[in-house]
């Protein structure tokens, strides 16, 4: 890839001791496997492996215990469909960010131009948008149009999902099914086991990117929740979300409001209460039965780029270089954590520690409670697109092609901002291939 050292096929085990608050963190392995940027990381659920996806067309296994590839997710070596990113060399794309200019040319009813075909079971043939692990199998989505299960043990491809017009931007697996979300305007259902659509959701006038989805069980009170088989939660780039029950296909609710495009989603299950981030630089709250928007958070400068939910608070990372932190009950911001000098392009809360991943290919650690600055991750070439943590490494993953393990050892560990157990979201912060227009990095 131009414009970087060539790390790829290597994994270095690096050893430095850790730097002082503010300072550089302590690379513990630097994983450069990848011929091209990753655009995803996923954590399994049991913490034992990751996966990660990149614009080289294949997904990666990694093993937390000491950061070896045990897998390589791939299919036979044909010519692949590079990404509209625009200059590769650039350090402060944010994909998350998304510019119509970006977008693949379609034809009226939102098919992108179509590719060849690989056998069945094959590996794609297209740059990875995204990914999910689970215990046992591996999910990974393409601009091939398709998703892909995969057996984590052996590696290899058990199902292909064939279906979608377009790029597949986002999936989601939960109670046993797999969501979608595409250029081609539409979400869709399907089977994890067969690999088969149990529903399609029409209704977007342009591509759908964030998911998030509610289950009956999650939804007392709600009329009918069983009979509707959930909710599921879509954001476009015309502006809305909607709310649609899983087993009819039916748009329950259309959430108007916002002026650009709904870039990111979080969804508080408990209150029924999703949180769309825009680039029209706003956080709305919605009451996903009623459709009622219930606030509006507005001291964002750019768009809205990532949502973290912990515990009634809501961490927004925007292209404004900074991420602000609400009462999710009323939309006071409470706090700002500055010092990025790109937009901040990813989010994770751990143990009174904010991690964040920026265009300025910095990660950083920040305590949530004070917002003060408490390390900075140097060492990445582009933009951090993806960040996970686990017991006391955290792992970045970057447009440079790296993974990258850091030692987040001697950071204070404190409880989540309040007592009650955290309400986790179970949709995925977007990641699509797009570039945002922004500044120019100031020197180093």
């Amino acid at each position: 890839m131009p414009g970087r050292p060539s790390l790829a096929g290597r994994s270095l085990l690096v050893s430095r001791p850790a730097g002082r608050m503010g300072g550089g963190g302590s690379a513990l392995r630097v994983c450069a496997d990848h011929r091209g940027g990753i655009n995803w990381l996923s954590l399994s659920p049991d913490g034992q492996r990751l996966l990660t996806g990149s614009e080289d067309g294949t997904a990666r296994l990694w093993s937390t215990a000491d950061g070896q590839c045990c897998a390589l997710l791939q299919a036979p070596e044909t010519p692949r469909r590079k990404s509209p990113l625009g200059r590769a060399s650039d350090p402060g794309l944010v994909p998350n960010t998304p510019h119509p200019a970006r977008f693949p040319k379609e034809d009226q009813s939102g098919h992108a131009p179509a590719h060849s075909r690989l056998p069945s079971c094959a590996g794609h043939e297209s740059y990875v948008t995204f990914c999910q692990l689970e215990d046992e199998a591996a999910f990974t989505c393409s601009a091939d149009r398709t998703i892909r299960k995969w057996d984590v043990r052996t590696g290899q491809c058990l199902h292909v999902f064939r279906g979608h017009t377009s790029i597949v931007n986002r999936i989601l697996v939960a109670n046993n099914q797999l969501f979608s979300s595409s250029y081609d305007r539409t979400a869709r259902a399907w089977s994890v086991d067969k690999g088969q659509v149990s529903q399609e959701f029409r209704g977007h006038r342009n591509c759908v990117l964030t998911l998030a989805y509610s289950a009956p069980w999650d939804l007392p009170g709600a009329p009918c929740a069983e009979e509707v088989g959930g909710l599921l939660v879509t954001g476009s780039t015309d502006g809305t979300a909607k709310v649609w029950q899983v087993a009819s296909g039916c748009c329950h609710q259309t959430l108007r409001g916002h002026t650009g495009a709904v870039l990111c989603l979080v969804l508080d299950t408990p209150s029924h209460t999703a949180f769309t981030g825009s680039t029209d630089a706003t956080i709305r709250a919605w009451d996903i039965l009623s459709g009622e928007q219930l606030r509006v958070f507005r001291e964002h400068q750019g768009s809205v780029i990532c949502l973290e939910l912990v515990n009634r608070h809501v961490y927004s990372g925007s292209a404004d270089r900074t991420v602000k932190c609400w009462l999710a009950d009323t939309g006071e911001r409470v706090r700002t954590f500055a010092a990025h000098r790109h937009s901040v392009s990813a989010l994770k809360y751990h143990a009174g520690t904010l991690f964040t991943g920026s265009g300025d290919a910095r990660a950083r650690a920040f305590d949530a409670q004070s917002g003060a600055l408490q390390r900075v991750f140097r060492g990445h070439a582009f933009v951090i697109n993806c960040i996970q943590v686990h017991e006391q490494v955290l792992y970045t993953a970057s447009h440079d092609g790296a993974l990258r393990l850091w030692d987040v050892r001697g950071l204070p560990c404190a409880p989540p901002p309040r007592p009650a157990a955290p309400a986790r979201s179970r949709s995925r912060l977007f990641s699509n291939k797009v570039g945002c227009a922004a500044e120019p990095l100031p020197p180093a």
